[in-house]
């Protein structure tokens, strides 16, 4: 008979084994071992030994198991009568602990670890178990020192042994066999043995953590990028709780760093510090501090030496002091070990994991790191040379006549010569270099400023047609309609009286004009006036004397993209008009004559305006054809923040159209690029916030939850509305419930019901109250669940929702049980139910099953409920059918418990008469109990 004494401490110790893992869970059962002596109960203290054991091994503090194991063993030896059944099979189970974890502490001879292994054998004979356990043992031992032919044998024993209660668990035996595997370099073959554990068929509490983790590389290796990131979100999820897996989390890090996810890795790193400081397990301790190595080394090689990094927590650290000190720190362990091994495999594997070179240029992972960040990637700026500087002026100026893109660029790199002294420039030339450096400026006030000091430098240099034309973009800086009057007059004079000034100078003019009106009739007067100049072919003719290469495009002779421009603004007004037709008409003529230009790069902008049209409209087709069009004339021009909302918009329309995988593919493109334009808290948050949702659909809700779990800190009701947040956490709360994780879920729902609580409509904040209920429920919450489904029946009342009211007060009724608490919940769902037939058959039925767990149950007061919910559910008709004959079995059980076996009988075969087959499998077994004269209790549920 077990102690009260004895029976409090094994709740303590199963309460104790649910806690994180950690020095804290550590420390608690030592106490729980000094209370176990204090008992004196010989099997309270090898259980309280076991326990302390458990949780050392799974924690930081791994070299303090050695001690309760040699008591163990100690006390098994002078007594085995004080071990229980399970006790006995616990002591042989963690010799391959004790073995395994001698191998990872250099302090303990190779000779002393033999031994261990020919203990455990001799033990494991002498109790009847298979040799398998001590193989796999030996196979670890020689694949550590590098004795591969040894390795190899002891493979094939341990395959070839018999499997039996000694053997570790499928999903952990397939992970070292694909480990092998992948270290004599099949990575095919590896990740076929891990397919099982991948896949979820064979599982336990430390896999498919580890395996996930293993897989990266090999995957990256094959090429098979997607699983890779797949199975990093994944596995991360899994092992950042548990302290125990250092090396699976030194696995995800080392994947980031070779994927172009420095700042990723950052983040993970810094999520544990002390991982760089926890000394109980030297070999995960290695894997740690080799791949910390790796990851500074990827950073000082990006010029990033000096950046701030987490580390030991005893100082400041920057990447390249950090990289110092890891990289020391894993050589000095390595070498330990050879030292014991009497080898150098350990130093040379260690050398070629921090000497690793990136697998993948980048691969977007979907999430953004939350922690320490890694600046973009910038592009390198157009080279400055001596070698010719008046070259840079003609570039910059026939990238300009051509209405490049990298214009831009030529201009500013003009710029840094000239500030460099590498170049000189004419008055002309002055003109136009402050002309656009006036246009790379975000300052309206400066901007004009500098355009009104670029129209006198062209004044001066004898081209009156670009003074005017600077004048007018000095208006269009500052958005003032009134300041074009005088430019687009005086450019119309020079225009048609002179010819001091192009038809490209005048149309640029009003295009600009037309922008800040928005107006349908500016937009006609633009297009009017570019299609007469290029009907009469004077686009580009100019009688100045002095004319320069205008900074809005030099030496062109047409006015085309003047044209288009035109059609596009005539695209804007129609669609603010709401004449979505017309304005469809437009854009698609603007790309058009864009693309009849050779202007591909300007084609953009109306397809994408026509995507969202056509995609608000629900022309799904057209919206993704122009969608994947903008995105293609965009590519090489559109730069990381043009990509970032391009390849959006495509998701967008993907994701309409139910073709959820593609949209995740886009949605993962943008949120990198979003990064790269450093607009990763903005856009890149709803990028991510949509491919939660879209992954969510595909059923990839592990990586579902990973993405929206590190998109939340980045999402704000300000910036993306209360709506996108409140969906973010539904949605996470649906993957969570989808992993089993019911808490997790029920505290995202709640935090959604909070924000939904203030809209107008109240039925989402009823529908989050309920889910978040019902997964307390499932969590085995009970009172917080009864509290949830009150407030959750409260909100449906008050919306009218009758069957969702009742629903609430039959599940606060369960949970109360049998007693007058839950007696009365289900009387008041009755009433509530009024004239509802099929509500009052549910509720009749749940009263009856409720009724039944009493202790000592009234069967005819069961009977009664039963009887009449089957009348309910007749009365409600043909669609009540299913659940009529279930309260007929219901009513079928009853009678049998109280004896009438006849009319038990003649209920189910009333049933089976009727061909339901949902029903069948259950009438067909009380028939065979009542032929066998026997029968089983009435069946019960929530």
């Amino acid at each position: 008979m077990t102690s009260p004494e004895f029976q409090a401490l094994r709740e303590a110790m199963r309460d104790n084994h649910g806690r994180p893992e950690g020095p804290e869970r550590n420390a608690r059962a030592e106490r729980l071992l000094a209370e176990a002596e204090r008992i004196g109960e010989p099997l309270a203290v090898i259980e309280a030994l076991g326990h302390q054991l458990q949780v050392y091994n799974y924690s930081s503090e791994k070299a303090k198991m050695f001690v309760p194991f040699s008591r163990l063993l100690r006390m098994w030896d002078q007594n085995p009568a004080d071990f229980d059944a399970y006790e006995t099979y616990a002591l042989h189970w963690v010799f391959k602990w004790v073995s395994s974890g001698m191998l990872d502490q250099p302090h303990i001879p190779l000779a002393s670890i033999e031994k261990w292994l020919g203990e455990m054998e001799h033990r494991y004979r002498l109790a009847g178990h298979s040799e398998r356990a001590v193989r796999q043992g030996e196979f670890r031992v020689a694949r550590h020192i590098g004795d591969l032919d040894r390795a190899a044998r002891a493979y094939a024993a341990w395959l070839a042994a018999e499997r039996d209660d000694m053997a570790d668990c499928h999903a952990c035996e397939l992970h070292g066999q694909g480990l092998w595997l992948a270290e004599l370099g099949d990575d095919e073959a590896a990740l076929a043995v891990w397919a099982p554990v991948l896949e979820g068929e064979h599982t336990c509490a430390h896999e498919p953590h580890a395996v996930l983790a293993s897989s990266l590389l090999p995957l990256l290796r094959l090429g098979r990028t997607e699983q890779a990131r797949a199975n990093h979100l994944r596995g991360h999820r899994l092992v950042r709780p548990m302290e125990s897996m250092r090396g699976a989390m030194a696995q995800h890090i080392e994947f980031c760093a070779l994927t172009g996810n420095e700042a990723r890795a950052l983040e993970l790193l810094a999520e544990r510090p002390a991982y760089l400081t926890d000394h109980g397990d030297p070999d995960s301790e290695l894997d740690f501090l080799a791949v910390t190595a790796l990851l500074m080394d990827r950073l000082v090689a990006r010029g990033l030496g000096g950046q701030r990094v987490p580390g030991p927590a005893d100082r400041e650290w920057t990447a390249a002091e950090l990289a110092r000190h890891a990289r020391g720190r894993a050589e000095e362990l390595a070498a330990r070990f050879d030292e014991r091994n009497g080898t150098d495999r350990v130093s040379r594997l260690a050398r070629e994991q921090m000497a690793a070179q990136p697998l993948v240029d980048r691969l977007p992972l979907g999430v953004r790191a939350a922690g320490p960040t890694v600046p973009p990637r910038a592009p390198a700026p157009v080279p400055v040379t001596s070698a010719a500087p008046r070259d840079l002026l003609a570039e910059a100026r026939r990238m300009t006549a051509e209405r490049r893109p990298e214009a831009d660029a030529a201009w500013a790199a003009l710029a840094r010569a000239v500030a460099e002294g590498l170049v000189e420039l004419d008055a002309p030339a002055e003109a136009e270099l402050t002309d656009h450096r006036a246009m790379s400026l975000a300052d309206p006030e400066e901007a004009a400023a500098l355009f009104r000091s670029a129209a006198e430098r062209y004044e001066a240099a004898g081209s009156p047609g670009e003074a005017w034309a600077a004048r007018a973009r000095a208006a269009y800086a500052l958005g003032d309609p009134a300041a074009f009057a005088e430019p687009v007059a005086r450019l119309r004079e020079l225009y048609e009286g002179a010819g001091t000034a192009t038809a490209r100078q005048v149309s640029g003019a009003l295009l600009l004009r037309a922008r800040v009106l928005g107006t349908a009739e500016a937009a006609e007067e633009v297009l009017a006036f570019a299609e007469a100049a290029s009907a009469t072919g004077t686009a580009g003719a100019s009688t100045d004397p002095g004319a320069v290469a205008p900074a809005a495009a030099a030496g062109t002779a047409d006015v085309a993209d003047r044209v288009a421009e035109a059609e596009w603004l005539l695209g804007d007004a129609a669609a603010r008009d709401g004449d979505a037709g017309r304005a469809a008409g437009r854009y698609e003529r603007s790309a058009e004559l864009f693309l009849e230009a050779g202007l591909p790069w300007f084609a953009v902008e109306p397809e994408a305006r026509l995507a969202a049209l056509a995609h608000r409209g629900g022309d799904l087709a057209t919206a993704e054809r122009a969608a994947r069009a903008a995105l293609e004339h965009g590519a090489g021009y559109a730069g990381p923040s043009g990509q970032a909302r391009l390849r959006l918009r495509l998701a967008e329309v993907l994701g309409a159209a139910g073709r959820f995988g593609e949209a995740a593919e886009q949605g993962l493109e943008a949120a990198h690029w979003a990064d790269e334009a450093d607009e990763g808290r903005g856009l890149g948050a709803y990028a991510r916030h949509l491919l939660g949702g879209w992954l969510l659909r595909e059923g990839r809700c592990e990586e579902a939850a990973a993405v929206l779990e590190a998109v939340l800190p980045d999402l704000s009701v300000e910036e993306h509305g209360d709506g996108t947040v409140v969906q973010s956490l539904w949605w996470l709360g649906d993957c969570l419930m989808a992993v089993a994780e019911p808490r997790s879920a029920a505290e995202q729902w709640l935090r959604a019901a909070e924000l939904a609580a203030a809209w107008p409509d109240q039925h989402d904040h009823a529908m989050l109250a309920n889910l978040a209920a019902q997964a307390l429920l499932r969590a085995e919450l009970d009172e917080p669940a009864a509290a949830a489904f009150e407030r959750a029946g409260e909100l449906w009342q008050a919306l009218g929702d009758v069957p969702a009211y009742v629903r609430t007060l039959r599940v606060r009724a369960w949970i109360a049980g049998p007693d007058a608490r839950g007696r009365a919940l289900m009387a008041t769902a009755a009433e509530a139910c009024g004239d509802d037939p099929a509500g009052l058959g549910d509720t009749y039925r749940r009263t009856a099953e409720l009724l039944a767990r009493a202790p000592e149950a009234d069967l005819s007061e069961v009977l009664s409920y039963a009887e009449r919910a089957s009348a309910a559910y007749r009365e409600a008709g043909p669609e009540s059918r299913s659940d009529r004959l279930a309260a007929e079995l219901l009513t079928a059980w009853i009678r049998l418990d109280l004896g009438d076996r006849e009319a038990a009988a003649e209920l189910a075969r009333a049933v089976l008469a009727e061909d339901a087959p949902e029903h069948r499998a259950e009438a067909e077994s009380l028939l065979a109990g009542l032929a066998e004269g026997a029968g089983d209790p009435a069946p019960g549920g929530p």
